[in-house]
């Protein structure tokens, strides 16, 4: 089979249905914007298919270029060790198959403006801008990288002029500069700010996204965001990440 490679858009996977849901939206709207690229969609665990389904079903139909796409936000646990790993033992069983692994999402010029999206959803508009301070609210991470990225993501988004972006987690460790969201809406407020919003910096709904939301409405944020959803900016962007691996050398290949 000829022509461009398969899109394999690999997800985390939830047992709440909103997760899959959201994730077949977002892919749904990359597929429409480029119908020549076959589009599939593969999760990690609680959803089916998996990846090795997917991409067996692919080489069944004579497919022979995928190109891996991590539906995540930030180089954390899953991009470094699950996903190469499901990769790997796919690539191993399917002769011919070559497999080249997209970046994650980010960081990304269009995630910022996926984020203003939605708070504008929200209600907040672009005069409102320079008088409120905003949470930049992710699930959580342990990861260095992962965390020097969300950290940098909330000081390039405060460039862009709002006047304060405070970065925060739903749940685990907090390093230097995060808390909690409903912590990090508290501080803003003892620091003046009069309008504090929330927006969640993760990709479909679930338990996580939903601490963040009860997090920020206990401790009184005027706006909370959704999460970015299916949101134009994301379907644009996974195919920017397409478009860069589509031309890089595979990474992996069965024998």
């Amino acid at each position: 089979m000829t022509g461009a490679p398969a899109l394999l858009v690999i997800a985390h996977g939830s047992r709440d249905p909103r997760h899959a849901a959201t994730v077949h939206a977002l892919t749904r709207r990359a597929r429409a914007l480029r119908p020549g690229v076959r589009v599939e969609t593969a999760f990690l665990d609680f959803n089916a298919p998996t990846v090795g389904q997917v991409l067996s079903s692919l080489h069944l139909s004579g497919v022979r270029e995928v190109v891996a796409l991590p539906l995540l936000l930030t180089r954390a646990f899953h991009a470094k060790s699950d996903i190469p790993a499901a990769l790997a033992e796919s690539t191993a069983r399917l002769p011919g198959l070559r497999v080249r692994v997209a970046d994650v999402l980010g960081p990304s010029p269009l995630l910022l403006s996926a984020l203003e999206l939605r708070l504008a959803e929200a209600g907040i508009t672009p005069a409102d801008r320079a008088t409120t301070a905003v949470v930049l609210a992710s699930a959580g991470s342990t990861d260095p990288e992962a965390i020097a990225a969300i950290a940098e993501t909330a000081r390039e988004w405060r460039h862009t002029g709002w006047c304060a972006v405070r970065p925060a987690f739903a749940s685990g460790a907090f390093p230097p500069g995060f808390s909690r969201t409903e912590d990090a809406v508290r501080a803003l407020r003892a620091e003046g700010f009069a309008r504090v919003a929330v927006a969640p910096y993760v990709i479909a709904p679930g338990r996580l996204p939903d601490r963040i939301a009860a997090g920020a409405e206990a401790a009184g944020a005027d706006v909370v965001a959704d999460v970015l959803g299916a949101a134009p900016e994301l379907a644009r962007l996974l195919l920017r990440r397409y478009d860069a691996a589509a031309v890089g050398v595979p990474l992996l290949a069965a024998a």
